[in-house]
């Protein structure tokens, strides 16, 4: 089975961001991903602290039009200087 295959568009799909905390982490974020999912509903965002309370996980879960959708905005989130862990 090709990967292609293992996801057929539309779907929902989450992303998680992992960052940290900071008090503008989860509006930058938001930001980023409604560049490039422009329906992205913020209210949405599932917002996670870690133990410490020095990192802050985001789980943004987007309605994917197609792979290479899903492949710019992990590289747009990868690049960007606040983010350390896309999943």
């Amino acid at each position: 089975m090709s990967e292609q295959e293992l996801l057929q568009f539309p779907c929902d799909f989450p992303i998680k961001v992992m960052g940290e905390r900071r008090d503008d982490f989860a509006e930058t974020i938001v930001a980023v991903v409604r560049t490039h999912a422009p329906d992205f509903d913020a209210r949405a965002v599932e917002m996670r602290a870690s133990s410490s309370n020095r990192y802050l996980s985001l789980t943004c879960t987007i309605r994917a039009t197609s792979r290479e959708q899903l492949d710019t905005l992990y590289r747009a989130l990868t690049s960007h200087p606040m983010v350390k862990v896309v999943l």
